[in-house]
């Protein structure tokens, strides 16, 4: 039956954006299609929730939450999370399309792979997990089916922090065990709980199965395989591969110890001592094992060593390690060598197979001693070889981290940048290798730059007052920066008018916030202006007007002598404003010319009223009357909202009329 014409999905553009082409893989959560983003013209694969984990909204929630963390994680080794969305019912994660196919089909082809190319495969993929550690997340998914092989031989983990919001929902766990219950760790089923150490547990019982064919642990019902991860010790590879270097049975027993503490303590602890494994290997070991080791005997033994193949080239940027081309180094005197690579016993009675096997389990335990002493005179061969990478190297600024890395002889390029909370923009957020890992003498280190906090919305601090706002944008995050005020006919002195960047829009916290507030109505010039006039200017704009009264017999009566606050000063509405006017008659009109019928100046001419005109009508207006004219802008409205002198009021001809507008 031909799934994709079946599928309804199929054919469907979700949220304007992605267009539905076929569908790749069903899973107990998701269904994976190939989708094409007609925004950016590139091949996505688009992961859509089934309908039934789409209708709780916690686990809705959680899912958000972790693809947002996801999509944070940048590096080369894993695959990327480009958006997350919703169309109607349908909840969906756009991610990179990896064209290749899966280590489990890899798996499913060749049998097991030979120690070489195990751990070859193992590097990227604990690259991958050293990195989402480092970010605080954990994958809680590590298995076969999660690892993409491209075709261009780069490996790259999918899957990140979508297992934890799967264990987060309500729907049952079923589906959950059948899919990963071989590699669960022990608390993870005992208790749920799952940290990094759980994901080094799970990548032990990979490296098992990569260098077996198999899992350790199988049973009738996922019950059964799960007991045995809490009861059952994982058995050293080399019981079911005669010949797998003692090495390697360490790797596996320290990964996948019952007590957390035990194991590597990260990804990025495993992938250092697997790195230093896969250096001390011989370089025809895969070859050498292929040859040694005959055809399984029955249906539960481990598949035959194929061919090798060679390991694939990793893409530019993708984690990559020169093996070393020398065999072991001789056993330091006095240590207990490895033992030798017990030959497969020959056909014949019952009882010596059986003493074979015992016999090599006894060794085991002496190889395993053997294998750490092993690995100090490995260390201590190879040392001059390799550098770390310095453990303070996340933090420095680049040019600090280029000295730095430039005095070990290593040479450093940069890589795409990453949002961090923790690391200020411009330094050095990550690398790769990480900090503290190996690399080769005049190796390639990459660092990932800080662009600084993740953007979050500008909060809205419109009508609160400077100290409010200021307060509200430290609680979210950001610093306040400049503080202007403007004029505002709307919003009160002393409230935010705005903020720069806008409210609503998405920045980074480490950008400041600057504030403008308002400096309220610029109070008029209304001294020498007829008392009624100037009252009724000041109520058009809201202000409450008290009249005190004052007798000057050499001014004009009914003029405005004083005011309060004075001209120039911000005022809102309700705000009260003084008036001193005169209310003596001028008894010195002949020989003063501001007595001239009260009205200051006998040449003075009447200012015609131009309040509400088209500002380019009210200037021609003016000029005609014999003013000089000049606007300012309080409003933007296009019409006067205010004049100065005021309606009916007087001023000497060419004297320079202001308009507000």
């Amino acid at each position: 039956m031909d799934t994709t014409v079946a599928d309804p999905l199929v054919g469907q553009v979700l949220d304007g954006r992605y267009r539905v082409e076929s569908r790749i893989a069903r899973g107990g959560m998701a269904t994976v299609y190939v989708a094409h983003d007609v925004k950016l013209d590139r091949r996505i694969a688009l992961k859509v929730m089934h309908a039934n984990l789409a209708q709780d909204e916690d686990f809705v929630r959680r899912f958000i939450g972790e693809a947002k963390a996801a999509a944070a994680l940048s590096h080369p080794n894993v695959v990327a999370v480009y958006d997350q969305g919703t169309d109607g019912q349908h909840v969906f994660l756009a991610m990179e399309y990896v064209q290749g196919r899966t280590l489990r089909a890899l798996l499913t082809e060749r049998g097991r792979l030979g120690p070489r190319e195990a751990l070859e495969l193992m590097q990227p993929i604990l690259a991958a997990l050293a990195a989402a550690h480092r970010a605080g997340l954990v994958h809680r998914d590590v298995k076969p089916e999660n690892v993409l092989l491209t075709e261009e031989g780069q490996v790259k983990v999918a899957d990140f922090g979508l297992a934890r919001a799967e264990t987060a929902g309500k729907q049952t766990k079923t589906g959950l065990i059948i899919g990963t219950v071989g590699y669960l760790a022990p608390e993870q089923v005992l208790t749920g709980h799952a940290d990094v150490r759980s994901d080094v547990y799970a990548a032990g019982i990979m490296l098992f199965e990569l260098l077996t064919g198999r899992q350790p642990h199988t049973g009738d019902t996922p019950l059964a395989v799960a007991y045995k991860h809490v009861n059952d010790v994982v058995p050293p590879p080399s019981s079911l591969v005669p010949g797998l270097p003692s090495q390697l049975d360490t790797l596996v027993t320290l990964a996948t110890s019952h007590d957390p503490a035990r194991r590597p303590q990260d990804a990025g602890s495993f992938l250092a001592v697997v790195a230093d494994v896969a250096a001390a290997l011989p370089p025809d070991i895969d070859r050498r094992l292929a040859g040694a080791v005959p055809p399984p005997q029955d249906a539960t033994s481990v598949l035959p060593m194929p061919a090798p193949v060679p390991a694939p080239a990793a893409a530019p940027g993708a984690h990559t390690r020169v093996l070393a081309a020398e065999t072991l180094p001789p056993v330091v005197p006095g240590q207990h060598p490895p033992p030798p690579a017990a030959p497969l016993p020959p056909a014949g009675p019952m009882e010596r197979v059986i003493s074979a096997v015992t016999g090599r389990y006894v060794l085991i335990a002496i190889g395993a001693l053997a294998a750490v002493i092993l690995g100090w005179a490995v260390w201590y061969q190879v040392a001059g070889q390799y550098e770390r990478v310095p453990e303070q190297i996340v933090g420095m600024k680049l040019e600090d981290a280029k000295r730095l890395l430039a005095q070990d002889g290593l040479v450093v390029q940069t890589g795409p940048s990453t949002y961090s909370d923790k690391v200020p923009k411009g330094h050095v957020a990550a690398s790769n290798p990480g900090p503290g890992q190996r690399v080769e003498a005049g190796g390639v280190v990459t660092l990932t730059l800080s662009k600084g906090k993740q953007p979050i919305p500008v909060p809205d601090t419109a009508g609160k007052s400077l100290e409010d706002a200021r307060k509200i944008l430290r609680d979210a995050g950001f610093t306040p920066g400049e503080v202007t005020r403007e004029s505002s006919q709307t919003i009160p002195k002393d409230q935010v008018i705005r903020t720069a960047p806008k409210a609503g829009k998405k920045v980074s916290p480490d950008q400041p916030v600057d504030i403008v507030v308002s400096a309220g109505m610029e109070m008029p010039n209304l001294v020498n202006v007829n008392a009624e006039q100037a009252a009724n200017q000041l109520r058009s704009m809201g202000l409450d007007v008290k009249v005190e009264e004052r007798d000057l017999p050499d001014r004009p009566r009914d003029v405005v002598l004083e005011q309060n606050p004075p001209p120039g000063t911000g005022v809102s509405r309700g705000d009260q404003v003084t008036l001193i006017v005169n209310k003596k008659d001028c008894l010195l009109a002949p020989i003063n010319p501001f007595c001239n019928n009260g009205q200051g100046d006998p040449n003075a001419l009447p200012v015609p009223t131009v309040l509400g005109q088209d500002v380019n009508a009210a200037v021609q207006a003016l000029r005609g009357a014999g003013f000089d004219v000049e606007v300012h802008q309080q409003l933007g409205t296009g019409r006067v909202i205010r004049q100065d002198p005021g309606p009916n009021g007087t001023a000497p001809r060419g004297h320079k009329v202001k308009i507000w507008h």
